[in-house]
């Protein structure tokens, strides 16, 4: 890539298709898939670019709207991601089968849940699928897709014989380019379980029904290319191939705000959570500025703090809106999170460089923290900041299971974390300031004082007592009491032992004075 014409666009998409699978209850890469499938089938039509362009991006986006009403529908039907996949997977007009599989990810409450979703979709439906398309447009106009990609996501949720939600369009009235990506989805979650003959099979069966019946046929003219392009061994590679020209790129310094609409996408996921992840971001960002970053160094850190989250769409609604307490394996899925926002980064070329910080968001210096378990000397300052950052954001905001704590009352939490050796002092210090409130006195892990923390600095470095006594203008006897007290609150007993604990704690740097 050229580096004078800035970031593929494309990439940038790809890793909000990525995060629209796991939000949909989809197969990771299923919306690459469709992408690389829906631009094999309009190319082997013969449209023109400007449609191919607009199927492109409409394949690769065409699930943007399904965190807008995911808590809602959480609350009725207990996993929105598997309600959301069944809609994506079941037919409503072969009631034999839907009426069999629909609610089948809770068997007890399966016959309910049919009994809801027959209920609620004349008008729950119809409110939730508006404002899927209404987050849609929002999130499309501000990424900068073709106007007519824009205009094909209203009509993701309709069908050609006028089934659909919200407005059942039918017919002719459908978007054009939605009908092509509506085939095109159809053959590749087809294909995924039973290869060329299911694809063509269950388009065939769809025909005149959810599918328009003339672009069923001429699929099946160009099935063959179309399903050949799902043979390509890595689909990112895939979508960035064929894209139609001109490939669209953006100026580096229009990342934010694209990283803002993924952020936006993954704060719906929970009726609490919105303007988490720009906060974040805004917290994080001032206060690396505090603790003297560069604004390169400060702009990552802002960045990775709109993205930190995007690991929150692999988890249901119903758990990040749940009042009570998790159990065991709700706390496993939601430790899972963060290895999830790593995973979507790492595919995409022009946010790589973040997934390493954006999914450190929850490690601890102590390694108590999570997914990798990382400790301090892993832990470089700009994760050191995200991390105090989120935890303090999230204690100002509420949730569903405690009400927002004042920011005094978070500052509080927040340097006893650092206090306990959770957190680095520095960095929760300099995030207090960027919240607004006065720079505090640092807080050293377990207890230590000021001078304690000058003393084991140096026993750190192989300094004797008399070397640090020297340093520090003390006495041999002051250094020997400083080291008992040291060795009492760390619970090391050796000067190899506080050694480490001073490694593992970030404070084997030199004393400030």
């Amino acid at each position: 890539m050229e580096v004078s014409r800035g970031i593929r666009l494309v990439e940038l998409l790809s890793a909000l298709s990525l995060t629209t699978d796991l939000g949909a209850g989809m197969p990771f890469e299923k919306g690459l898939r469709t992408c690389v499938a829906a631009s094999a089938f309009a190319s082997a039509a013969g449209l023109p670019l400007d449609e191919q362009r607009a199927v492109f991006q409409t394949a690769l986006l065409r699930s943007i709207g399904c965190t807008a009403h995911a808590p809602e529908n959480a609350a009725v039907f207990g996993d929105d991601m598997r309600f959301q996949r069944a809609f994506k997977e079941l037919d409503p007009a072969d009631w034999a089968t839907f009426s069999a599989r629909f609610g089948e990810w809770d068997p007890a409450r399966q016959q309910e849940l049919l009994n809801l979703v027959v209920k609620e979709t004349p008008t729950t439906g119809v409110h939730a699928a508006r404002s899927g398309c209404e987050v849609s447009r929002a999130l499309g106009t501000r990424l900068g897709i073709e106007p007519a990609a824009v205009r094909a996501l209203d009509d993701v949720y309709e069908r050609w014989d006028g089934r659909g939600i919200p407005d059942g369009r039918a017919g002719d009235e459908v978007n054009w380019i939605a009908r092509v990506v509506h085939v095109a989805e159809q053959a590749v979650l087809a294909h995924s379980r039973g290869g060329e003959a299911a694809a063509r099979g269950e388009v065939a069966r769809r025909a005149g029904g959810h599918l328009d019946p003339e672009l069923c046929s001429l699929f099946s003219v160009h099935c063959e290319q179309v399903i050949g392009a799902l043979a390509a061994p890595d689909m990112l590679a895939a979508v960035l191939a064929a894209e139609p020209p001109p490939a669209a790129f953006v100026k580096p310094r229009e990342l934010d705000s694209l990283c803002t609409a993924l952020a936006i996408f993954t704060d719906l996921k929970g009726l609490h959570l919105v303007g988490h992840s720009p906060h974040v971001a805004e917290l994080a960002a001032g206060a690396a500025r505090l603790m003297g970053m560069d604004e390169p160094a400060a702009g990552q850190v802002h960045a990775a703090g709109l993205l930190h989250d995007l690991g929150r769409t692999a988890i249901s609604s119903e758990i990040w809106d749940r009042p009570g307490p998790l159990g065991p394996g709700d706390q496993e899925r939601v430790r899972l999170h963060s290895y999830w926002t790593e995973r979507i980064l790492v595919r995409c070329p022009a946010v790589a460089q973040l997934a390493p910080l954006a999914a450190a968001h929850h490690e601890r210096l102590d390694g108590s923290g999570y997914h990798r378990n990382a400790r301090s000397q892993e832990l470089d300052p700009a994760r050191r900041v995200l991390a105090a950052a989120d935890e303090f954001a999230a204690m100002t905001e509420s949730r569903p299971y405690r009400p927002a704590l004042s920011t005094a009352a978070a500052a509080r939490e927040l340097l006893a974390d650092a206090s306990a050796g959770k957190l680095d002092p520095g960095a929760a210090a300099a995030v207090i300031e960027a919240a607004g409130l006065p720079r505090p006195r640092a807080a050293w892990p377990c207890g230590l004082t000021d001078r304690e923390v000058d003393v084991l600095r140096l026993c750190a470095r192989g300094m004797t007592n008399r070397e640090i006594a020297a340093t520090l203008v003390v006495s041999d006897r002051t250094v020997q009491h400083h080291l008992a007290s040291i060795y009492d609150k760390t619970g090391r007993r050796t000067r190899a032992g506080a050694a480490v604990f001073a490694v593992e704690h970030g404070l084997a740097g030199w004393p400030a004075g």
